[in-house]
């Protein structure tokens, strides 16, 4: 490679250094260029490799603007630049090497004075972006940012998080947040990312949160990003989540409910079931090294309150769900202050403090709990709230965004509570399965319904289709020669829209009595064959109310209902008006059975008219009877369970 005294010969053989022999290109202070002596061929090329705008005297040969040398190489004490050309400079014509060294000088000139104009500005305290440095497209710190957003708007919070500098911490804040906030999607949008010469950039997000029925929550945000061995990260602080979010802490969405809570009320306008605090007593079989210890010391700390809670209840529980925590009883706050000690003493159990809709007399409780709360649950929903808090250690819940709806209305129901009370002592007279319903014998309207705990654990509802066995002959054999003269039709067709209109061969769906499955309707569903003929409660129910209407001389039937206002719905046939060759011979042989056969024996009833049979020695029984304006209606199981029947309706009769 030549030397610099090397390259100042040959500029001098050249015939074109100045001012003492310096190359041509770089001048001393205050001294003016010699005009240089160059062939017309060099002159020409010369021109063509200048900037516009310079021009040069070609009969002189003057340049009219010399260029000032900026790239610095150094001869006799000065700095000096030479420089190869550029590949994509070639001038259009042969130029010589003096051309070509001016060439790049000038090139690189205006480069050098850029990043030196930089370089002034970062030293007297300045910034300068990225976007000053370099007009391309963004790089590193906004693709780290842009990786970043992108991640969280993916939900993937552990991937956001590994484009920060503090991968763990991140992952722990955005899960936290993620899950709490439990959104939709997520759209993260990324502004004006600036990228600075200290090796730092800041950028702005705009997050935004969704959810159904159209809630979003949107929050702004500003944040730094670091260039690490690694990469660019994004500088890992909570307030990039949301400003003034403490560390430790995150974002949540919670539903919220209008207060005061809606009540559940009885006929009377007093509350039936109302919102209380309660407490969940808790075992999780992961946190307890002695499974079967800790089921037996719970067992033992709940007896005083809850005596049926067996280690064998427990652990059944337990066994229907494996590995999984279980809800051994819910009880009361006043409940809590029986218990000789804390279930949360007894390793695995824990307390859960919650809110719950139960009976507003604790004596009370019935198969319409579940329900009614279904139905009162529903109204909570739809006038429901959302917001968005802040939340974390020591720190208050904050509220960032959020609606609440009116409080909803109270549930009117036809619930008598003194008539529930009655039928929940009825109940409990046998030892076997036994479910006891009143009604109003003219509306329809249920007044009550009770079961005992063998009924509890069968899950006997009123719903369900069971067998009648011998119970209904009497109704068949009425509708069979009430519609054997219908010449309009064939028998099958008269009989089944005749037990349609008893309310036997239809399915009802009653809002605060039914559960949530699909309905069965009775006879109809057999293709009426009487020998294998199966219906609910409810059916039976609305058979006794038409054959009570029928004795008013109100010749049509109802559906059973529970709330006011809240249709029951029929399927699989309609209700209707029922002719009295059919229920005059039902009520007949009713007021036959309760004078002179298996009711007779029946005492406190005056008036009574009743069915009732069984489906061999095994069951199921059946009570249907209507007294003192009420329709009652009692199933039972197991053995002898006609005669489990009417100990149950005797027990009613002689309390009510």
């Amino acid at each position: 490679m030549p030397t610099q005294t090397d390259r100042a010969t040959q500029g001098s053989a050249a015939g074109v250094t100045r001012d003492g022999g310096k190359p041509d290109g770089v001048r001393s202070p205050g001294v003016d260029p010699a005009t240089p002596k160059v062939s017309d061929a060099e002159s020409s090329g010369r021109k063509s490799a200048e900037s516009p705008g310079k021009s040069t005297d070609s009969s002189s040969g003057e340049a009219a603007e010399p260029s000032s040398g900026a790239d610095a190489g150094k001869t006799d004490g000065r700095d000096e630049i030479v420089t190869s050309p550029s590949s994509d400079c070639s001038p259009a014509v042969p130029v010589t090497r003096v051309t070509r060294v001016k060439n790049g000088t000038m090139k690189y000139c205006l480069r050098w004075v850029a990043l030196v104009a930089c370089v002034v500005l970062a030293s007297a305290g300045g910034f300068v972006t990225w976007r000053m440095l370099s007009g391309g497209p963004d790089t590193g710190a906004a693709a780290a940012v842009r990786e970043f957003a992108s991640a969280l708007s993916r939900k993937d919070a552990a991937a956001a998080a590994q484009y920060t500098t503090a991968p763990g911490q991140a992952a722990d804040a955005l899960t936290q947040t993620v899950t709490a906030m439990n959104p939709d999607s997520i759209d993260v949008d990324v502004d004006k990312p600036e990228e600075y010469s200290d090796g730092t950039a800041s950028f702005n997000l705009r997050t935004t949160w969704r959810w159904d029925k159209d809630r979003s929550y949107e929050s702004a945000t500003s944040g730094t990003a670091r260039h690490l061995s690694s990469g660019w990260k994004v500088t890992w602080d909570p307030t990039v989540i949301a400003q003034g979010l403490p560390v430790g802490g995150n974002l949540r969405e919670i539903r919220t409910d209008a207060t005061p809570a809606p009540t559940v009320n009885s006929v009377s306008g007093k509350p039936f079931m109302i919102l209380q605090p309660v407490n969940e007593i808790v075992l999780d079989p992961s946190k307890t090294r002695d499974v079967t210890g800790s089921v037996r010391a719970l067992s033992r700390t709940l007896a005083p309150i809850a005596p049926l809670i067996t280690p064998e209840v427990i652990n059944a529980k337990l066994a229907a769900t494996p590995n999984r925590p279980i809800v051994a009883v819910t009880l009361r706050d006043s409940d809590m202050g029986v218990m000789n000690s804390s279930p949360a003493a007894i390793p695995g159990v824990s307390i859960n403090k919650t809110d719950m809709l139960v009976m507003a007399d604790r004596r009370l409780s019935s198969p319409l709990e579940p329900a009614l709360t279904n139905y009162w649950q529903a109204i909570r929903d739809a006038t429901a709230g959302w917001q968005v808090q802040m939340v974390g250690p020591g720190l208050k819940p904050r509220k960032l965004a959020g609606e609440q709806g009116p409080p909803g209305p109270d549930v009117a129901t036809s619930i008598n509570q003194q008539v529930q009370l009655t039928l929940g002592d009825a109940a409990v007279e046998v030892g076997q399965p036994a479910t006891i319903m009143a009604l109003d014998a003219q509306s329809g309207a249920i007044l009550g319904l009770a079961q005992n705990d063998y009924a509890v654990e069968r899950k006997n509802s009123v719903d369900q289709a069971y067998p009648v066995g011998a119970t209904l002959d009497p109704v068949f054999a009425a509708v069979d020669k009430g519609t054997s003269s219908n010449k309009q039709s064939s028998n099958k067709q008269s009989s089944d829209t005749a037990l349609d209109r008893l309310g036997l061969g239809v399915g009802f769906t009653v809002p605060g009595a039914s559960t949530p499955t699909t309905p069965q309707s009775g006879v109809a569903t057999i293709d009426y064959r009487p020998q294998s003929a199966t219906a609910s409660m409810l059916n039976m129910a609305a058979l006794g109310v038409s054959m009570a209407r029928a004795q008013a001389g109100t010749g049509s039937s109802v559906a059973p209902t529970v709330i006011k206002g809240a249709a029951t719905k029929v399927d699989g046939g309609a209700l209707g008006a029922i002719d009295k060759s059919v229920s005059s011979p039902i009520l007949s042989a009713m007021t036959a059975t309760a004078k002179t056969g298996d009711a007779s024996d029946l005492t406190q009833a005056p008036g009574l008219k009743a069915l009732v049979g069984t489906n061999g020695p095994q069951g199921p029984g059946w009570f249907v009877g209507i007294q003192g304006g009420k329709v009652i209606v009692i199933y039972t199981e197991g053995e002898k369970s006609g005669t489990a029947a009417l100990q149950v309706a005797q027990k009613y009769f002689r309390i009510a």
